[in-house]
């Protein structure tokens, strides 16, 4: 559980990196490079959980949803990278509308999943948590289509068009990876209840 919660805290620490990135979109590149740094801490953390797991012989909860916990969490980490990762590698000089929220959200709903994550042992309060992050997610798929359609509407570039979309999906995608983590929990509450 303790190992848990520290891929939560990292993963709240790349949602905060992000949402700093866009609300002051200056040096991108070095703020890139400190999420990149979070994400490889995360791919390391989740190493070292399967390799706990692999080596353990009674657990917490049934092992296929240690499984899928632990690459659901990984899920999340890798998404916020890569859209940061892409904002550099597609030379993005400003941010478009709707950016910043989708990020304040993934951070929201990341904060939701390490609070229900630290109440898996006991398994108490956990769903108002699990409600909260499936919320979030809905919130995240209407700013994308409101943001996808404004895109369509304004920008006559076609290349910044589908470097602009992907980037929305990429974030909304994270949101998807929270509310999948959110069901795991729901399901081993269940499971032990």
């Amino acid at each position: 559980f303790d190992m848990f919660t520290e891929v939560t805290i990292n993963i709240q620490a790349g949602a905060q990196a992000l949402v700093n990135l866009l609300e002051d979109y200056r040096e991108p590149e070095q703020k890139v490079s400190h999420i990149k740094d979070l994400e490889h801490r995360g791919d390391q953390m989740t190493h070292d959980i399967m390799t706990r797991l692999n080596q353990t012989f009674i657990t917490p909860f049934d092992r296929e949803d240690i499984h899928e916990l632990c690459s659901k969490l990984d899920d999340v980490i890798d998404l916020i990278d890569a859209f940061a990762s892409r904002l550099v590698i597609y030379n993005i000089r400003a941010l478009r509308p709707g950016a910043a929220e989708l990020a304040r959200i993934v951070r929201k709903a990341t904060d939701e999943v390490h609070h229900a994550v630290t109440l898996l042992e006991k398994h108490d309060r956990i769903l108002p948590h699990c409600i909260e992050i499936n919320r979030l997610e809905n919130e995240a798929d209407t700013i994308v289509r409101a943001a996808i359609a404004r895109l369509f509407e304004e920008e006559k570039d076609p290349v910044e068009i589908i470097k602009w979309k992907e980037l929305y999906e990429v974030l909304e995608i994270a949101t998807d990876k929270c509310e999948d983590i959110a069901n795991v929990i729901e399901s081993v509450v269940l499971k032990s209840a």
